[in-house]
């Protein structure tokens, strides 16, 4: 059994006015405490104060100098995607190459709209990102998508052989589907303001009702193809050409590596996609037994795919030193937060003293789980950073 890392999600806003705590102090004190990263969620119009993603990492970034940089879930496809490259190469270059890419395709209808981007064409243009990406850092002259999301002569990056799905495995209306009720806990559901899991959710925030983000996101209700999309109806874009003939390729610098890539959302559209095209697995505020067969459904694709297994990451939300009074609370926020049954996520939030946390997720490991991104509900952020530590320090590395 490999090491297990630990992450947490940075302060949203409403902590950091309360508090003067600044993002780049916060990041400096969980370096310094010995956590592994720090993270941040990824929203446009949720209701709430929220930082733009990419400017809040890199400002973690500029004030530390070890600690992994991560997107607690980015969202490609709700931006052109030579911005998104943009963004996320001078992210990486920045950051000394620390970036860790969560990618998710949720946050609910009223930010798509809010970005001007149809919400029925998010598993597409998701899929498409993940493809084109790692050639867009990597300084390649690519030709881009049409504005529909479909492939213009471009060849995935990534290897794509056929995979029938199997019956019932396409999320419901709802966004459901869940190998575990996915969630991104990214920057709202706020637990009344308590909860600074990027204010929630993502460790990301009241999502559409029925929408269970990862620390933020969603698995679309299709991801397998929506209809009137171009694509195969199993989530791969169209190869086709919109419009006739193409236009010029576009080639961005400096290159650089492509970041390791966390599918978000605990949906089976989600762990086709990790299997795929992903390095990694993200699913937020789910069981171990969850975690337990979505791994291996997850084996299974990947080997079916000739990839190399993919690493599984957790969202998790906590109040270290909390007793059951606060363990109920939180999980009523996720709850409401999250349109989930209270019974369902009753036991999810990680409370009661520093060897208890770690007991907790001893059992994500042996799950399969080798890293956790933790939103902080309560209490002192920077003094939670430091129990985090502690239950970090309990942990075999």
């Amino acid at each position: 059994m490999g090491s297990f890392e630990i992450g947490v999600i940075l302060p949203g806003v409403a902590e950091q006015q309360r508090t003067g705590l600044t993002l780049g102090t916060a990041a400096r004190h969980a370096e310094q405490a010995g956590l592994d990263g720090v993270w941040h969620g990824d929203h446009l119009a949720v209701g709430g104060p929220v930082l733009d993603a990419p400017i809040a990492l890199a400002t973690a970034a500029a004030a530390t100098t070890r600690i992994r940089i991560g997107v607690s879930v980015f969202i490609p496809a709700i931006r052109p995607l030579a911005w998104a490259a943009k963004q996320l190469a001078t992210l990486q270059y920045v950051s000394g190459e620390r970036l860790v890419l969560g990618v998710g395709s949720g946050g609910g209808p009223r930010q798509w709209e809010a970005a001007g981007v149809p919400y029925g064409e998010r598993g597409q243009r998701t899929d498409t990102a993940l493809a084109l990406l790692p050639r867009l850092l990597a300084g390649e002259p690519v030709l881009l998508p049409d504005d529909g999301g479909a492939l213009a002569r471009v060849e995935p990056a990534r290897p794509h052989p056929d995979e029938p799905a199997p019956p019932g495995e396409a999320a419901p209306p709802g966004e459901a589907a869940r190998l575990g009720k996915a969630t991104h806990l990214g920057e709202t559901a706020r637990l009344g303001e308590a909860a600074h899991l990027g204010e929630l959710g993502h460790p990301g925030g009241p999502q559409h009702p029925g929408e269970r983000p990862h620390p933020g996101e969603s698995a679309s209700p299709g991801e397998r193809g929506h209809p009137g999309e171009p694509g195969d109806g199993a989530g791969r874009p169209s190869r086709r050409v919109e419009g006739g003939e193409p236009g010029q390729p576009v080639r961005l610098t400096p290159a650089v590596a492509m970041p390791p890539v966390w599918v978000g959302n605990a949906s089976a559209a989600a762990i086709r996609r990790a299997a795929r095209l992903g390095d990694g697995w993200f699913p937020s505020l789910v069981s171990p037994a969850e975690v337990a067969a979505g791994r291996d459904r997850l084996a299974e694709l990947t080997a079916a795919h000739g990839r190399p297994s993919s690493v599984i990451a957790i969202g998790a939300v906590a109040l270290v030193g909390g007793g059951p009074s606060a363990q109920a609370e939180i999980a009523a926020g996720v709850s409401a937060g999250y349109g989930r049954p209270l019974e369902e996520v009753a036991s999810i939030p990680l409370t009661g003293p520093p060897a208890q946390v770690a007991e907790r997720l001893a059992e994500y490991r042996a799950a399969g789980a080798a890293h956790a991104v933790v939103g902080i509900s309560g209490g002192d952020w920077r003094a939670q950073v430091e129990l985090l530590a502690e239950v970090s320090s309990l942990l075999p590395r």
